[in-house]
């Protein structure tokens, strides 16, 4: 059964942390230099073998060591606001995750290469699931030797506590695509109160026949389960821990860290959890003694303070924010600064959507489309460190990815090409001056990128009406199926490395609804069989039908023009080691980093 979540950890972040570049991206190139700004993905990897799942040995700790790696000291962290969550429930945007990979553990989860191909392994389990029936069951055994912070050993009933939880209204911020497997859309109704009142879900649908064994049963084959279970949202909360709405602020940790200290709003502490056994982790390491954080640094500061690389600033790193743009040639043109920095793609892929049930004629959309300056947008969003150029709506992030798709000829006109598209809108009818409502974020990339789109459009004989939004609010309005907008710019970025967490939210007919990530209502019956039929197959099969969906997307209906891929770059402190761009998370590894002087 295909997701009905109404949001992504991308779909939320997206608005946050599409590397804070996309709040304060400023340059003062024009964008003149577009050839030169598109051709940039020497400074980053893509990720383009689909996703393997590991067995036992591949899942045995403990974790390769890291050349050089010593022990000891404390890193600092650098944030400009406090963490979303720290339940592992709740947790659905990418600060959390980050935080989730040092305190909590799931059944499964992504083991990365240096070349960032990534492996499915079991982290409390002993490999990356069995599936029989079809892929329609799935068996998980616990590894022997797996406790919390406080001694107590997790069993098969703290695995079914995690994932009944979910169906409780105390969470509801994390993902569901579990849930929804398991017991359909209106999931909540299967186990209104979650395992909080003695009730289980039937054995039939999940099964702990014994300590150690887990299964699943959908009613459809699942055969991304182990890359879902890898979310940290499915991580493990202990039965006999859990304190409701509490354990946001208090969670168990079951990884190599745990809380020592939070204040909200202002720092958090970790220190080593002394019950976490690296012969039973094959992705993390505990070489520093601890983590602390700091959540009220803007991104200016931060990026200022480790430029500088002076006192604390020497043992710090960025969390999940990104290099200041303003201070970008501060950064690239200072070889000793350049070299501490991490530079590789994000998940997000940028997107002009469009309003199906107000712009219908797609002559019309290919106009616009063909219309837009992508490489003036990429310019408001931090210049080439900031984006690229996209040719469709599959970020470089995903297995298979197709760097020379580019039905629209961005990367051959990267600003646009305004004959096509008034050729396009002659065809069509359209007369000069016809009103396009166009709907965008109230934050500085928002307001320069509107400036850009109102005069491109303007010019191919628009009149546009930009209509601002609060960024608070900006995807709750535009996801509203009677919303009186035309356009709008929103970005989408997979939930795991599969294209499928892509297509199914975004693009299926099945999901149009107030709330969902379908912005464009697009629903058409090819591109819906297609999903249908894509999802029931393995990764590595499954690629080549998502592909054939995504250019039925794109060239056929074109229900968002693909406008730019969001990028990311980082800073560490001088005396931080083991320090590298990670695919899977598009931050700073966390797994890896030590301090070359303790």
């Amino acid at each position: 059964m295909k997701p009905t979540q109404s949001r992504s950890a991308r779909a939320i972040v997206v608005a946050v942390a599409a590397g804070s570049l996309a709040l304060t991206g400023c340059s003062k190139d024009s964008g003149k230099n577009a050839k030169d700004e598109s051709k940039s993905k020497q400074d980053a990897s893509s990720q383009s073998k689909p996703v393997v799942y590991g067995d036992t040995a591949a899942s045995n700790g403990p974790a390769a060591a890291v050349p050089g790696a010593k022990p000891g000291g404390s890193i600092n962290v650098y944030m400009q606001s406090d963490l979303s969550h720290m339940d592992p429930g709740q947790i659905y945007v990418s600060d959390a995750g980050q935080f989730a990979n040092l305190v909590h553990r799931g059944l499964t989860n992504f083991q990365e290469d240096d070349k960032g191909n990534l492996t499915v392994v079991g982290d409390v389990a002993t490999d990356s699931g069995k599936s029989s029936n079809g892929g329609k069951t799935w068996t998980y055994t616990l590894k022997d030797g797996i406790k919390d912070q406080d001694g107590n050993v997790i069993t098969s009933a703290d695995v079914r506590h995690t994932i009944e939880r979910m169906y409780s209204k105390v969470i509801f911020d994390g993902p569901t695509y579990v849930q929804d497997w398991l017991s359909g859309g209106k999931y909540r109704e299967a186990l209104p109160d979650g395992p909080y009142k003695g009730k289980h879900l039937p054995d039939s649908v999940l099964a702990t026949p014994d300590a150690k064994t887990v299964v699943f049963n959908f009613k459809a084959p699942q055969p991304d389960l182990p890359q879902a279970l890898a979310m940290a949202g499915y991580a493990i909360v202990p039965q006999k821990a859990d304190t409701k709405e509490k354990y946001d602020k208090a969670p168990k940790s079951l990884g190599p860290y745990k809380v020592a200290e939070y204040k909200t709003g202002k720092s958090l502490k970790l220190v080593k959890n002394t019950n976490w056994d690296p012969k039973t982790d094959s992705v993390r390491h505990q070489y520093v003694d601890g983590y602390n954080f700091t959540t009220t640094i803007d991104q200016a500061s931060q990026t200022k303070r480790l430029i500088a690389d002076q006192g604390e600033a020497k043992n710090a790193i960025q969390f999940t924010d990104s290099v200041d743009p303003a201070q970008m040639q501060s950064v690239v043109g200072n070889a000793a600064v350049n070299k501490r920095a991490i530079k590789g793609y994000q998940p997000y892929v940028w997107q002009m959507s469009f309003n199906l049930d107000r712009l219908k004629d797609k002559k019309i959309r290919d106009a616009i489309t063909h219309a837009i300056p992508s490489q003036s947008m990429i310019q408001a969003d931090g210049g080439k460190y900031g984006g690229e150029l996209a040719g469709g709506l599959f970020a470089p992030t995903l297995p298979g990815f197709d760097a020379k798709y580019d039905p629209f000829g961005k990367l051959k006109k990267p600003n646009g090409d305004p004959a096509k598209a008034k050729e396009l809108l002659k065809e069509a009818g359209v007369k000069q001056g016809t009103k396009l409502s166009y709907a965008y974020s109230n934050t500085p990339r928002g307001q320069k990128q509107m400036v850009i789109i109102k005069d491109a459009l303007n010019k191919i004989g628009f009149d546009v009406q930009a209509k601002e939004i609060e960024r608070a609010t900006f995807y709750e309005q535009v996801g509203k199926l009677n919303n009186p907008f035309d356009l709008y710019m929103t970005g989408w970025g997979q939930d795991w490395p599969s294209p499928g967490t892509v297509v199914t939210p975004v693009y299926d007919g099945d999901l149009v609804a107030d709330g969902a990530p379908n912005y464009s209502h697009i629903k058409d019956e090819k591109v819906t069989q297609g999903i249908n039929e894509a999802l029931t197959l393995e990764p590595a099969a499954a690629a080549k039908k998502w592909e054939e969906i995504h250019h039925r997307i794109v060239e056929e209906i074109n229900p968002a023009a693909p406008v730019y891929y969001s990028k990311q770059i980082q800073l560490s402190g001088s005396n931080v080691g083991g320090v590298k761009y990670s695919t899977e998370s598009s931050y700073i590894d966390i797994n890896d980093l030590y301090l070359i002087q303790p």
